[in-house]
């Protein structure tokens, strides 16, 4: 090989490993974390899980990237180690189909369907395809899509290179002396795995091998062992995942390098000892790209099935390496109270924004359950309650704190339009939550001042607080269920009553004035009036803005300062209707 035939070489790599890439991450895109949730749901059963594992890691290409996600898993607490035995072993065998389609480069025939197989004749059109729906002004899908044909066709692209560049080096004896040299297990398994381990993709270690297989001079008995390195290369991504996580995420990683490399000796020595008996013919024959996949494909379907009957071992040989302590106990206690975001989702956004949602939601509850619980002080007033107020507001505080540094983490990543749109709703809402939970501290404080000196509002007032925070009461179960319900019919409900609401917040404060010069009330009590009314329309503030960011999130064609346009316009006679209905409902005496 030249000079410039090396720089082939070297560029055929890298369009590789970039379609590789791009493929990979275009697909986890695209699946929109829905694929890390189906993972979150799994059942204990072994066999479903193995299968579960196979079909996702398929699907986006990289068993690292479903490892690395399980390490992500057990360090939050999602999944216990049991269950992620079974997705790994999955994994393993779901990382070979791309090696299957990377053979599909070395098919030989003269038909038209033969040729039509081959990427060499259909990348050029899913790359015309791809350019097509990425440059397209609108659909984010279409871009999605684009950039995995586009991914593909440039893999393709890449393994041809590649495979053009060493096809001469078939006639040199020195380099066809140095591969024979893989043949010795222990050479081939220390090659395999490191360079698995230096690119940190079994897939693309094994595609690179493919590439080479045209040569000529890799036979099946020198390949397996590169093969079965491989397999153990590909734990780097998940061990290094684990640097700095809990002993469980830690134990993730090490099931994972346990079960290729026992996997790796049962195989090798059960093929070296049946060999010796009976001789296979297919040793020394020369090994293709389509035979790489086979063996690769034989290797992690034979590795499960010997040890998946085996995975309550596995998961005390990962105990034994890293035992269980007081203070390990302690911090899943804790975890569980609290559950915490993990950074390694943050490799899959779609999964990430869909954690975020779920605490959002755990959030909005916890803030409501707050401003109900204060303003039932007033009717009749707990120190026990009091105290749960604050309590939920700390909680709260403490949602508000992980989910807005999460978030703004998230953010700056490579993140489609609708990811961004969700972020930046999810970061808007935290923020309307933590300052109702605010509130209901604030009218608690309030309650609390007027039990201690012992203050009561007239009948007229308190009559007309208590049908002032009904209204409070209704919008925030409105707001909150529609939040939590993602329904969008409900949250158009919202508007109208919170202009209700402001109404009601000016005639209450306008009727105590009156009462005010008439002698019948107190400054004091005015004062204290005065600020729970204002706490109760800040709230009812807050709710509409929820409303709004999930009826904008449903329908990106408005901004939020349009929405009252909107709302009003379009459907003005149902706002109306409601409006009225409202008003009657909540109508002072």
């Amino acid at each position: 090989m030249d000079f410039f035939g090396f720089l082939s070489l070297i560029g055929g790599l890298s369009l590789f490993l970039y379609g590789m890439n791009v493929l990979g991450s275009g697909l986890e895109r695209m699946s929109g974390g829905r694929l890390e949730q189906i993972l979150e749901k799994l059942t204990s059963n072994p066999l479903k899980a193995v299968l579960l594992g196979a079909g996702v890691t398929a699907l986006i290409q990289s068993s690292s990237a479903t490892t690395v996600m399980l390490v992500g898993f057990v360090n939050s607490g999602i999944m216990k180690l049991s269950q992620a035995i079974g997705i790994i072993m999955g994994a393993n065998i779901g990382t070979t189909i791309t090696s299957w389609i990377l053979s599909l480069s070395g098919l030989e025939g003269d038909s038209f369907f033969l040729k039509l197989l081959k990427p060499t004749s259909f990348s050029p059109v899913l790359a015309l395809i791809g350019i097509i729906f990425l440059m397209s002004k609108k659909g984010e899908k279409k871009k999605e899509i684009g950039t995995i044909l586009l991914g593909f066709a440039v893999l393709m692209f890449g393994m041809d290179a590649m495979s053009a560049a060493v096809k001469p080096l078939a006639n040199v004896p020195e380099f066809t002396g140095i591969l024979t040299k893989f043949s010795n297990p222990l050479l081939g398994i220390l090659v395999g795995a490191l360079l698995t381990a230096v690119i940190q993709s079994s897939s693309a270690s094994v595609g690179i091998l493919q590439a080479l297989s045209v040569t000529g001079a890799f036979t099946y008995g020198s390949v397996i062992p590169i093969i079965l390195g491989q397999n153990i290369g590909t734990c780097v991504t998940a061990l290094l995942s684990a640097v700095g996580a809990n002993k469980g995420a830690k134990r993730t990683a090490f099931v994972h390098l346990y079960f290729n490399v026992i996997g790796a000796s049962v195989f090798l020595i059960l093929y070296y000892v049946l060999n010796a008996l009976i001789g296979f013919e297919f040793v020394d024959q020369t090994v293709n790209g389509a035979g790489i996949a086979m063996m690769h494909s034989i290797f992690n379907i034979f590795a499960t099935l010997i040890l998946l009957p085996f995975t309550k071992l596995l998961e005390k040989l990962a105990y034994l390496t890293l035992p269980e302590d007081e203070k390990e106990r302690a911090a899943q206690s804790r975890s569980s109270q609290f559950p915490l975001l993990d950074s390694r989702f943050l490799s899959a956004p779609g999964f990430a924004i869909e954690q975020c949602k779920n605490l959002t939601y755990k959030m909005a509850e916890i803030s409501k359950e707050a401003m109900i619980s204060a303003m039932h002080l007033f009717e009749q007033f707990s120190q026990e309650e009091a105290d749960k107020v604050e309590e939920l507001e700390n909680l709260a505080d403490k949602y508000d704190d992980k989910l807005g540094a999460y978030l703004v983490q998230l953010n700056s990543r490579d993140l489609n339009y609708l990811d961004s749109q969700n972020v930046s709703m999810l970061l808007h809402s935290i923020g309307d939550l933590e300052r109702i939970a605010d509130h209901a501290v604030n009218v608690m404080e309030l309650a609390a001042e007027m039990h201690k000196k012992k203050l009561e509002f007239s009948d007229k007032a308190r009559k007309e607080m208590q049908i002032f925070g009904g209204a409070v009461e209704n919008i925030l179960n409105r707001s909150v269920q529609a939040f939590l319900e993602n329904d969008k019919n409900l949250a158009m409900t919202v508007e109208p009553l919170e202009e209700v609401i402001d109404q009601l917040n000016k005639d209450v404060k306008k009727r105590h004035v009156k009462r005010l010069r008439k002698g019948k009330c107190t400054i004091e009590l005015g004062l204290l009036l005065s600020d729970i009314a204002t706490n109760y329309e800040r709230v009812s503030d807050h709710c509409s803005n929820l409303a709004v960011y999930m009826i904008q999130s449903e329908d990106s064609n408005f901004e939020a300062h349009e929405y009252m346009n909107h709302l009003k316009s379009d459907t003005k006679r149902n706002f109306d209707f409601m409006l009225e209905a409202y008003k009657n409902q909540y109508m002072l005496p």
